[in-house]
């Protein structure tokens, strides 16, 4: 049980913490209308997310008498249960409140939090939650809370969030040759989780964060046993980003290294992966069902995670940060694919007409790159006539004709702003 007083002191000092946090405003775009869940991987920026959102209402007339934050974290909230959830409503109301928009953070650490907010969202209050990655999975949000809830997927920065994060104006790098090159290889290298972002000692960061992810949001919640096998996975996949790989090979793999394993564990254990947002599967848009579930990309959730695994992983780094973006564009619900059916295409938007492919330096006409990224191309724009062709590449530049088919050769920084 937590004392009214105590609840109000807690109340009263989100306000000022929340009117005084500096944020990088994310590129999300969030309706009135609708009450949110932010899902994703750990330190994505979900809680600064919601303080994006809670400075812009204010921003825009509303006042702390409209809303109230709270998270469940605050040590003084110790001895929380869920009888005492309609207290934060009382609490809000003698301080003058009326009905508020809701902002609950790490809310399921609270037994029973689901009843609250189903109930909630019956009284058409608005609600925003957030939850730990480790106990609040985008499929658990879906079934506990019944359609009431629309899930808002938080990836950690893009290209132009890193940017602002660091002080650079997007326009200027336009002309600021050398501070772009810089920022890009450390983007590219060291991925975009926001506390990163401007972290002196990018590589001890991510360490500290991928065992936190590794060992608490897949290993302890799944309560697996054998971590030497859900290592070995892990690294073969960041050695494999740039390829379909089966999970009938990656248990062939980690056995042949010595550590015994079933499919079927394997399996799971990508699941859970999956689940924790550590990596994002992508589909073969020419295969059949069965292939399209069991010969996969395997992506990753940030770049500085692929560096992490693997050695001299530049190009993987390169496909997996295009990959990252698309699906921040497009979504992540099978609306980006590959294509692998006698050519390969990195990616396809079929709902857009968009064919991508990916390369450091497509080089001139009589290079073998060049040659094997506009086939690929062109052979599928005769199946396909997608109106947007394009290959991006570390720095190039220029559009180019094969075969009469236009082809659009772009630089990653300058494709990776929003369109």
């Amino acid at each position: 049980m937590v004392e009214k007083g105590a609840l109000k002191e807690i109340l009263l000092d989100n306000r000022k913490m929340v009117a005084n946090m500096r944020v990088i405003e994310r590129d999300v775009a969030l309706r009135d209308e609708l009450r949110y869940v932010f899902v994703g991987v750990r330190r994505a920026g979900k809680s600064f997310l919601m303080f994006q959102r809670m400075q812009d209402l204010l921003s825009k007339g509303k006042t702390w008498d409209d809303m109230l934050y709270i998270n469940f974290e605050d040590d003084r909230l110790f001895g929380f249960d869920v009888h005492d959830f309609d207290m934060i409503l009382t609490v809000h109301k003698e301080m003058g409140g009326h009905d508020p928009i809701l902002f609950l953070d790490e809310v399921q650490n609270i037994e029973g939090w689901d009843k609250f907010a189903r109930r909630l969202a019956d009284h058409k209050y608005m609600v925003y939650i957030t939850g730990s990655n480790a106990k609040m999975l985008s499929s658990d949000v879906s079934t506990t809370l019944g359609g009431r809830y629309v899930i808002q997927n938080v990836f950690p920065y893009g290209w132009d969030e890193y940017l602002n994060a660091n002080g650079v104006d997007t326009d200027s790098i336009f002309f600021d040759v050398d501070m772009r090159e810089k920022m890009l290889d450390e983007y590219v290298r060291h991925g975009g989780f926001p506390e990163c972002a401007t972290y002196p000692e990018k590589r001890d960061y991510l360490i500290s964060l991928y065992q936190k992810i590794f060992l608490g949001d897949i290993a302890m919640r799944n309560k697996l046993e054998n971590s030497s096998a859900l290592r070995l996975l892990f690294i073969k996949m960041a050695e494999s980003v740039k390829q379909p790989i089966a999970l009938t090979r990656l248990t062939n793999i980690i056995n042949s290294v010595g550590t015994k394993v079933s499919k079927n564990t394997v399996i799971n254990y990508a699941e859970y992966a999956k689940d924790s947002f550590l990596i994002l599967p992508m589909k073969n848009f020419a295969d059949n069902f069965t292939e399209r579930e069991t010969n996969q990309k395997y992506y990753f959730i940030d770049n500085g995670i692929i560096n992490l695994l693997t050695f001299d992983c530049l190009t993987s780094q390169l496909e997996n940060v295009v990959a990252l973006t698309l699906m921040r564009r497009y979504g992540m619900d099978d609306r980006v694919y590959f294509y692998n059916y006698n050519v390969e295409v990195d990616f396809v938007i079929p709902e857009k007409e968009i064919a991508i492919q990916v390369c450091y330096t497509l080089g001139d006409e009589e290079s073998d790159t060049f040659k094997r990224e506009t086939k690929s191309l062109v052979t599928l724009a005769k199946r396909f006539p997608y109106k947007k062709l394009q290959i991006v590449t570390y720095s190039e530049e220029k559009t180019i004709y094969v075969n009469d088919t236009e082809i659009e050769v772009v630089p990653l920084w300058k494709w990776m702003l929003p369109m």
